[in-house]
């Protein structure tokens, strides 16, 4: 038989089992009667100075391993260029993307590499057009570079994106002194309807392996802790 100081005790523990119920099916039922607040993260993001330094550096390797393009202007073909550097204005670009995942990334980078171009191309200025219009279409369709094929699609147009506008500049140009086709003619092939969709589809494959390949390496360095 128990004593009374011994059930004593044992009615307390109950009473205070009791209490823990009560209060946690309380707890609960507010929990379910409270609003849920989601938080959205932010699509637009303040830039630090080592983000703006990173794409510098990503800047520099694209325009070092695009050196050939210098010899590429003399080429008469149309599309050289765009040919000449596909591989190299996607593989270092999405690296770029892929660490710094914020909108205008891309618009950065193409103000510091036309800052070079303007001197080689002039037309190629309009890289800072092409990377807007790419930036538009990934805000529009991933709400930024969050995923990591949103970064692989801005860059796959990133490039062929300047062929319609060189077509454009080309005939806008030089259409005040009435040269607009021989200015188009002078690259061969640059008349052809057929030949400007062909190496408009051979630089979107060019331009997509190379954002491919920069997109396995930055994951690869992100792994290794390189690329945080």
């Amino acid at each position: 038989m128990l004593n009374e100081k011994q059930s004593d005790m044992i009615e307390d523990k109950e009473k205070e089992v009791l209490e823990l119920i009560s209060n946690y099916n309380e707890e609960q039922l507010k929990s379910q009667d409270e609003p849920k607040i989601i938080k959205e993260e932010k699509i637009f993001k303040k830039y630090t100075i080592k983000d703006i330094v990173f794409l510098a550096i990503i800047t520099a390797c694209t325009l070092v391993t695009g050196a050939v393009m210098p010899l590429l202007v003399n080429v008469p073909l149309f599309g050289i260029i765009q040919l000449g550097l596909g591989i190299q204005f996607s593989l270092f670009p999405v690296i770029g993307l892929m660490k710094v995942k914020k909108p205008f990334s891309l618009l950065l980078q193409s103000i510091f590499i036309s800052i070079f171009l303007v001197f080689m191309f002039p037309p190629m200025v309009l890289i800072i057009l092409c990377a807007l219009v790419v930036e538009a279409l990934t805000l529009l369709i991933f709400r930024g570079y969050k995923n990591d094929w949103a970064c692989v699609f801005a860059t796959t147009l990133y490039m062929p994106m300047t062929i319609p506008l060189l077509l454009m500049y080309y005939n806008m140009f030089y259409s005040f002194n009435g040269n607009e086709k021989a200015a188009v003619s002078m690259f061969i092939g640059g008349g052809n309807v057929g030949v400007i969709l062909g190496i408009t589809m051979g630089v979107i494959a060019l331009c997509f392996l190379g954002s491919f390949i920069g997109m396995i390496i930055a994951r690869e360095l992100k792994k290794a802790g390189k690329l945080k």
